[in-house]
């Protein structure tokens, strides 16, 4: 028996603390894949930094916890995970047999059992003459690991029932239509399916950095949704009372504030909330002051701390104004509530709404907004106890670690934490913030390591508007030429990857790979 063997028998023998139920350990098929090490922290705390610091986890079971969604997010997270840390040893493998008698069978071979694809072909063949183009199978892999898993899940968070019946409590709340603006940071990325549950299809949803987003769009976004309430109804009469809900997610490290929190703010939790409030306050008098009859929108603040997906809701008065110092941690909730029988959980979860306002001197919520806030606080606590029975109540990637580069269009599919960066652009100038972090951060991840930065541009149509497709290829291919044009030094290094994708909005569409060179138009 080895040292770290006795020592683990011997934290086994320890006998658990007179009167606290342990939280079952999880099975081994769902700890990550990274090293583990044992701590001799006391229950409660867990080692960071050389250091016992306080854990997310609360040592007893809570009571409001959806363990079947839990289990299906599990599995979900391991599979996703597993094909995309698959890739770097089949291309090892691959590598190593380049100079051998029926290397391109053999490679594709490898490819299809390992990754679950074939590799370019082209690549391949022109591997005898100098030597094979790694840097290109790699960004190929990435970007096609994620296609083959968008179709694979695309059926599965498709369904309907879910989101129409978000959207009837929505409307039953007073809000006909949610927005949410969240950071662009990759570790975001699981905003919906992960840290709040909400249904996909059930709210609108793009990302910008520092979730600076563009008012006027929203404004647009905003002109576009009334006008199909007054023309159709849907998904309320124009005098039913109801408003447009527009929600800015920003997000902190609670265990390393000063260097991974919002690098669009400087890892500064303040500004970054005050800079998300403020543009919702933008949001709010531009709406306001252009239409008339009353015209108004509701908004909310919320805060993630992306080292256990814990949530902060700034939580707004009666009239509907918030202050970055008036909210409810639901951390705090969720070690308050552990242990409780359920019905007393869900009263001090209330209870918590009301003393954030009376601390700090603030009226209560409106009666819709306070049921709103309850649903994502009560949503919230299956995700903190997701990260504590999976990952040990803190991530062990508490810093970027995503796969590539989403600009353009967000993919609609797969949410993931640190699956992708994303960028929400229609030309590389207006965006070109978004894109210097994001290549910033692969500078860190990828190319360091002589690896390149896949990016995946993808851009939606409208199937009922002639040209659009033919427009959002162009999009794409202009796109793609942008970047390279950007940064010329990356380039020539073979260390960018782009890949191009177009999708009809209509749901369930399938995303269309786009080729550098309209064959169309050349005869072919």
């Amino acid at each position: 028996m080895n040292t770290r063997q006795r020592l683990e028998a011997m934290r086994a023998r320890q006998p658990a603390p007179a009167g606290m139920a342990m939280r079952a350990a999880p099975a081994a098929s769902t700890l990550p894949s990274w090293p583990q090490r044992v701590s001799f922290c006391p229950p409660g705390m867990q080692e960071r930094g050389g250091e016992c610091v306080s854990s997310a986890c609360a040592p007893q079971a809570h009571p409001l916890i959806d363990v079947a969604r839990n289990a299906e997010l599990a599995d979900y997270e391991r599979t996703v995970r597993a094909r995309f840390d698959a890739i770097v040893p089949a291309l090892k493998e691959i590598a190593a047999q380049q100079h051998e008698a029926g290397f391109e069978q053999r490679a594709q071979q490898i490819a299809r059992e390992r990754l679950g694809f074939e590799l370019p072909e082209t690549v391949l063949a022109d591997a005898w003459v100098t030597t094979l183009d790694m840097r290109k199978l790699y960004g190929h892999s990435v970007l096609q690991t994620y296609h083959t898993l968008a179709r694979e899940y695309s059926a599965r968070w498709n369904g309907h029932a879910e989101a129409d019946a978000m959207q009837r409590f929505f409307v039953e709340c007073g809000f006909h239509e949610v927005d949410i603006s969240p950071c662009a940071d990759g570790r975001l990325k699981g905003l919906l399916q992960f840290v709040l549950r909400l249904p996909l299809q059930a709210v609108r949803r793009k990302s910008y950095a520092g979730a600076m987003f563009d008012v006027e769009l929203n404004v647009k976004h905003w002109t576009e949704t009334e006008l199909r309430r007054f023309r159709e109804g849907v998904p309320t009469l124009s005098d039913a009372g109801t408003r447009y809900l527009k929600v800015a997610v920003y997000h902190f490290s609670s265990s390393d504030p000063h260097h991974e929190g919002c690098a669009a703010h400087g890892s500064d939790d303040r500004q970054a909330a005050q800079a998300a409030l403020d543009r919702l306050a933008a949001f709010r008098t531009a709406i306001e002051n252009g239409f008339c009859c009353g015209a108004s929108v509701a908004t909310l603040l919320i805060g993630v701390d992306t080292d256990n997906d814990a949530i902060k809701i700034h939580v707004p008065d009666a009239n509907g104004e918030m202050d970055t110092a008036c909210f409810v941690d639901n951390l705090a909730v969720y070690r308050q509530t552990a242990g409780m029988a359920a019905s007393e959980a869900r009263w001090r979860l209330g209870a918590a709404i009301d003393e954030a306002v009376r601390e700090t001197g603030r009226s209560a919520p409106e009666t819709g907004m306070r049921s709103l806030i309850e649903r994502l606080l009560t949503n919230n606590l299956s995700q903190i106890d997701y990260v504590c029975a999976n990952h040990g109540g803190r991530y062990a990637d508490v810093g970027h670690a995503e796969r590539f580069i989403n600009l353009g269009d967000s993919f609609d599919v797969l949410h993931l934490r640190n699956l992708a960066y994303f960028g929400h652009l229609h030309t590389i100038e207006e965006g070109a913030a978004d894109v210097d972090v994001g290549i910033k951060i692969f500078s860190k991840l990828n190319v360091t390591h002589g690896l390149p930065v896949p990016i995946a541009i993808h851009f939606r149509y409208d199937e009922q508007v002639p040209g659009s497709r033919e427009r959002a290829v162009a999009r794409c291919r202009r796109i793609k030429a942008a970047i390279e044009t950007r940064y010329p030094a990356l380039c020539k290094e073979g260390l960018l990857f782009c890949g191009m994708t177009v999708q009809g909005k209509a749901p369930g569409s399938a995303q269309e790979e786009v080729s550098d060179i309209d064959t169309n138009s050349h005869g072919h």
